[in-house]
């Protein structure tokens, strides 16, 4: 169907103005292609931003339904159904050799106190988030002789580093391809104009952002990595968090895709208390879709948060057709997914970044799914606290790579006071003998400068230091 064209506004025409001024100051040709490609992408973003503020997009609760049974299902009963059938040797490489695994690499390791990407910072054994998944993926293409590449997609931000960190794994075993999501200007609120002054990225990095994980369709199937996958023939991709070190292959999950044609399939897990905010997976207008916190209406956020009535929510483990990506980016179905925006300020002046969701594609791919996963297929590190989980004897790795828990107890709760532990190294030189034993450990809160020097303590129940 074609759109129509929409008259300009004047605060279109001023964005749009200003972006071909930023045009202007480029001399190289390469470099000015490239751009004149960001300022289309960015546009075309911007123009559905404003033709969603026009439309009352407000969910509508009396229409929110439970998904179907065929809409969502258990990854236990996707285990039953493929324990049924027989899968020999042969069509397990097929599957395999079908996969491509792919992982968000847009971040940085500021938060944790750490510089370069997120995907560098040691977990556990001396190996990173990025070295254990590649020895998992090396496991696999060993054991099955298959060739199951590792994809990464960098933002600006990540792309220099992680181009010299990857040279080390040259000859290993395991393909890495990459690509960049996009690169767009920040927006200044009050005038709706672009905030940075130059192109220079180096002059103007905090002036630029990534367009969040939804970017991922778009920058993919225009990327030369798009073209290398369809070569070799590959029919699904394993999108996750690099952090997330539960998010690893499941040939089960694979098979079940593949046997039942599935275009998509967000993995979903319980909710806690923990979790309240978290999006979840809804019935509405006969369709899948992913409903987030910021698009409830004021008067159910509570009904929102009570996790009785919405039970599971997103874990940002995606599988995605390679057929279903090439038919939603040749037919703009992303045009409907509901674009996220997050206000920043920027010295001291307020800027809007118009942002979107992978999972959110859930509502337009042609036969979608939710699967309960156990909640060990999430296990993501965005805090020191959830390093101290991972590093303890709660977990450890096996030989291929996978993070393995030792208990069958939920994690405790773990707490720390920021000033002396929210950055990595100084959290690591807190536990100079390494992490106590916290097997029967339920919660742990430190509220103080404690230093752990004994290495045979072990912690119990509930631990309080104030």
């Amino acid at each position: 169907l074609k759109k129509k064209k929409k008259k300009m506004t004047n605060k279109h025409k001023q964005m749009k103005d200003g972006l071909e001024q930023l045009k202007v100051t480029i001399e190289e040709p390469t470099e000015k292609k490239q751009f004149e490609r960001t300022i289309n992408d960015f546009m075309d973003l911007y123009e559905r931003y404003e033709r969603q503020k026009e439309e009352d997009r407000t969910v509508e609760w009396d229409k929110i339904e439970d998904l179907d049974e065929n809409q969502l299902i258990t990854l236990e009963n996707i285990i039953k159904k493929q324990k049924e059938e027989e899968k020999d040797e042969e069509k397990m490489k097929m599957l395999l050799n079908g996969l491509v695994v792919l992982k968000l690499n847009g971040g940085l390791g500021t938060t944790m106190g750490c510089t370069g990407p997120k995907s560098v910072i040691e977990v556990r054994n001396k190996k990173t988030f990025l070295d254990l998944s590649i020895e998992q993926l090396l496991y696999l293409n060993n054991k099955y002789n298959v060739d199951i590449p590792l994809v990464l997609m960098n933002s600006f931000n990540t792309h220099e580093d992680t181009k010299k960190i990857i040279q080390k794994y040259k000859g290993k075993g395991v393909t890495i391809l990459t690509f960049n999501q996009k690169k767009f200007p920040r927006i200044i609120k009050e005038s709706m104009s672009p905030l940075p002054t130059t192109t220079n990225i180096f002059e103007s990095k905090n002036q630029w952002y990534p367009p969040g994980h939804g970017d991922i369709y778009h920058s993919l199937y225009h990327s030369p990595v798009y073209e290398q996958l369809k070569e070799a023939n590959k029919k699904y991709i394993f999108l996750s968090n690099v952090d997330n070190l539960g998010a690893v292959l499941n040939v089960d999950i694979l098979a079940h895709l593949t046997n039942t044609n599935t275009d998509f399939a967000v993995e979903v897990t319980k909710k806690t208390k923990a979790d309240v905010k978290g999006g979840t997976l809804i019935k509405y207008d006969n369709k899948i879709k992913l409903l987030e916190l910021a698009q409830v209406p004021e008067e159910h956020v509570e009904s929102f948060k009570d996790i009785t009535k919405f039970k599971i929510f997103n874990t940002n483990n995606l599988w995605i057709s390679m057929k279903g990506l090439k038919r939603l980016i040749e037919d703009n179905l992303l045009d409907d997914v509901d674009i996220i925006v997050n206000r920043k300020t920027y010295k001291e002046t307020p800027v809007l970044q118009l942002e979107t969701a992978a999972g959110a594609a859930v509502q337009v791919f042609n036969k979608s799914l939710g699967i309960v996963v156990p909640r060990s297929r999430f296990l993501p590190v965005k805090k020191t606290s959830d390093l101290f989980i991972v590093q303890s004897d709660l977990y450890e790795i096996n030989e291929a790579g996978l993070l393995i828990k030792q208990t069958t107890t939920p994690n405790p709760s773990i707490t720390f006071h920021d000033t002396y532990y929210a950055k990595v190294n100084d959290y690591l030189t807190r536990f100079p003998k390494g992490i106590p034993s916290i097997r029967q450990l339920e919660s742990l809160t430190i509220n103080k400068d404690v230093t752990f020097d004994d290495p045979s303590l072990q912690l119990v129940g509930h631990v309080v230091y104030e």
